[in-house]
């Protein structure tokens, strides 16, 4: 694979001195925008219809409440008791979101979630333009279109439109990624970093760094470059930093997170996680269980379909720990989707699948069948975010 890419596919500066992106970008970028728009609607018609405030779903609804209560208050000066009594607290929310929610609403002079939603969908931008960078490096601008369609359209995707943490998350994994295949260690090293910062998975992105510089080093015999050690090393200080720093509030330095977490009903349980998963399904009464099932042994797939495909190292671990991660942590079925919506790796074959079906014309089959395909799960990602009475 490595012989396949092209070192010119990024961003260039031009002779006038603009920087340019890859070829077919802006197209990209169109249809993502598009149909994310059409999902905001969406939510704002079926808020107005409901009878509630303005954009609330899209600002206001589960976790994004407790990362504005951490932007306008600071950590430790909230909890709630579980149906269970556990204790959650805001610790378990990691704090690079809430911060720039703090940093933008001040600057701007705007409200707390008008601040949220800014960052997602400009995060959420930005993490199009990565993704498409990195499918028309390796494959393609036919590929990486179809990539971004994908990921834009995805049953949990109306994620992306919310005061959610994913955009954000995916954007600085997904520059993260393309940086470490231009071998660009100290630029790869900062973005995962930010990723650390971001979200409790977040830390993917910096094994993804480490295993591409292991495998440099050993199997290509390449020399330790001081760019590529730091780069390494610097990787994770953001998730280890956080956690860390959880831990000596708690009284627990190593363990005191993992002890957060259980409160949130999130634990290492890969033995008894899945069955539990499975067990529960038939007895909620609503579609979302179905649906995360469905979207979760479809990327388990199409993760074994991405390493026949011996697609690069990067993406292959990252895509790997996220789903490591649903799959072995329990926690809320309904969530399981939107904790593998950054595993944007795991549309390159359904990706490449898509580009080579395609034909031109208003009736071709793969067009009617995207069409439907979109539909569906635009409306099902409105029902996610405002009725379905589960955190999407």
């Amino acid at each position: 694979m490595s012989s396949a890419l092209r070192q010119s596919d990024g961003p260039r500066e031009t002779g006038r001195g603009r920087v340019e992106g890859p070829p077919g970008v802006l197209r990209a970028l169109a249809v993502f925008a598009a149909v994310r728009l059409v999902g905001v609607a969406l939510v704002l018609v079926v808020d107005a219809c409901a009878g509630r405030p303005f954009g609330k779903s899209l600002a206001h609804a589960w976790d994004s409440v407790w990362y504005l209560h951490i932007a306008e208050h600071g950590y430790g000066t909230t909890l709630r008791i579980s149906s269970s009594g556990a204790v959650q607290t805001d610790w378990a929310f990691f704090p690079l979101y809430p911060a720039l929610i703090r940093a933008v609403s001040g600057l701007l002079h705007v409200s707390g979630g008008q601040a949220g939603l800014l960052i997602a969908w400009g995060s959420a931008v930005l993490a199009a333009y990565g993704i498409y960078a990195i499918g028309h490096h390796l494959y393609g601008g036919t590929v990486a279109t179809a990539l971004v369609a994908l990921w834009a359209v995805l049953p949990q995707s109306v994620v992306l439109t919310l005061a959610y943490t994913e955009p954000l998350f995916t954007a600085c994994a997904a520059w993260s990624l393309y940086a470490v295949l231009q071998r660009r260690w100290l630029a790869a090293g900062s973005l995962a970093l930010l990723a650390g910062l971001a979200r409790p998975n977040g830390i993917a992105a910096a094994v993804a760094v480490a295993a591409t510089a292991v495998h440099e080093v050993v199997r290509r015999r390449a020399r330790v470059s001081p760019a590529l050690l730091t780069g390494t090393l610097i990787g994770p200080l953001g998730w280890a930093g956080y956690v860390l720093w959880v831990g000596t509030r708690t009284g627990d330095l190593f363990h005191g997170y993992l002890h957060v977490q259980s409160a949130w009903d999130s634990r290492l349980d890969l033995a008894a996680g899945p069955l539990r998963f499975l067990e529960s399904m038939p007895w909620q009464g609503t579609v979302t269980y179905p649906v995360a099932m469905i979207v979760v042994v479809a990327g388990i797939l199409s993760f074994c379909l991405l390493c026949l495909d011996r697609a690069p190292l990067p993406l292959v671990v990252f895509a790997g720990v996220l789903l490591l991660l649903v799959v072995a942590v329990s926690g809320p079925s309904s969530c399981k989707p939107r904790f593998l919506l950054p595993a944007f790796p795991l549309l390159i074959p359904p990706a490449r699948a898509l580009a080579r079906g395609w034909r031109p014309g208003p009736s071709s089959r793969a067009r009617l069948l995207c069409g439907g395909l979109t539909t569906v799960f635009l409306l099902y990602g409105a029902y996610l975010a405002t009725l379905a009475g589960q955190a999407p």
